[in-house]
């Protein structure tokens, strides 16, 4: 119910005080010159508040997005199964951007304004190298959309649970325009060379994981997390606790991947160690992507990235006749739009599909005239 008093400012003139206190929310007050714009005020007041529409309290009111990226990073990206790194690196460049601003200040066109910033920004591969950066190499419409998506979520979490945000104006922001998918796969020549490569490294894991990357198909994240418990070097298959899309799956290991595996857990170093590639310490996964760019360079291979011998594997598979579902499923992709990447690939295999079927039905009437 709502309650409206009626006071005298200090130069004499009315004025009128609203209290509306409804069960289970908190009260709600304001102040009015006319009484038509205090009942007004109440109707609409405990409409929002009844639809759970009303984020006008003091406490939201002065919540800032820094703020809310805080409590996010604190709280929220230690729930996700990978790339927490990544996720926390992108969440507080919104923070460092727009942190400041409060929260019911941030408007879609601040976030396109920051969208636009972020497309011409360099990009962060050029951190890993050991070279300056590349102010002509920008981030990828890709990459801006991850920034995006991960702005998104903070904001829908701030909207529904912490009761922080009205709405979530990113979801009024344009995303970039993406390219088609990258097909980048290694050429016959160019895997016996970097394989030859990485088999001569004296790095201990870096060939056995470039191998288990290209007969699988599995993420860099998927292969360096794998944990002894979850590989069966009997059955030959090893289950994926932590995937891209949060769900679980196996991969099968056969001929030359599950043999490195079987020789690997034979002459493991640390073997109170979870992890099949543990670090010198045991105690996490061992990173080898410096390890990983000298041999790109020692093998002479340009513009191929580690995620490209999952695209390698996917290509391998398409060209030896596997059609899009089967190479959806040893991707773990949950619908085949991002496979269709190699359905070219795969056009020799579905004319000779075509083709059997066609001599099958048709054998009786060849040589006949319609």
């Amino acid at each position: 119910m709502a309650t409206i008093y009626k006071r005298i400012k200090k130069d004499g003139t009315p004025y009128f005080r609203v209290r509306i206190r409804l069960k289970g929310h908190r009260s709600e007050e304001g102040n009015f010159d006319r009484l038509t714009d205090a009942r007004n005020w109440i109707q609409s007041t405990e409409a929002a508040i009844k639809e759970g529409r009303y984020f006008k309290t003091a406490e939201a009111q002065r919540r800032t997005l820094g703020e809310m990226i805080d409590r996010y990073v604190k709280f929220e990206i230690p729930k996700r199964r990978s790339s927490k790194a990544k996720y926390e690196m992108q969440a507080l460049w919104w923070k460092r951007e727009l942190g400041h601003l409060v929260i019911k200040d941030v408007t879609p066109a601040i976030i396109a304004e920051a969208r636009d910033k972020l497309l011409v920004s360099p990009s962060e591969r050029n951190k890993s190298q050991d070279k300056p950066l590349d102010a002509n190499k920008t981030k990828g419409p890709a990459t801006v959309v991850h920034y995006m998506a991960v702005l998104s979520h903070a904001f829908s979490i701030a909207n529904r649970e912490w009761m922080w945000a009205e709405e979530n104006p990113v979801l009024k922001v344009r995303k970039p325009n993406l390219p088609y998918g990258r097909t980048r796969f290694l050429s016959d020549a160019e895997r016996g060379t970097l394989l030859g490569v990485c088999r001569a490294s004296p790095h201990p894991y870096l060939y056995t994981v470039v191998v288990l990357a290209l007969s699988t198909g599995a993420r860099y994240s998927e292969i360096m997390t794998l944990r002894w418990e979850d590989v069966d070097l009997v059955r030959g298959v090893a289950k994926l606790e932590k995937t891209k899309n949060g769900d679980k799956r196996a991969i099968p290991l056969t001929g030359h991947a599950l043999a490195l595996l079987q020789e690997l857990k034979r002459t493991r170093q640390r073997v109170d160690s979870p992890y099949l590639f543990a670090r010198l310490d045991g105690q996490a996964p061992m990173e080898i992507r410096k390890v990983w760019e000298d041999a790109l360079k020692r093998a002479e291979i340009k513009d191929f990235r580690f995620h490209d011998l999952r695209h390698s594997a996917a290509s391998y598979l398409a060209m030896n006749g596997a059609t899009l579902v089967e190479i959806a499923a040893v991707l773990g992709h949950k619908t085949l739009q991002m496979v269709k990447r190699y359905a070219h690939l795969s056009d020799s295999h579905i004319s000779g599909v075509v083709g059997r079927m066609n001599e099958k039905i048709f054998t009786n009437h060849q040589g006949m005239s319609a």
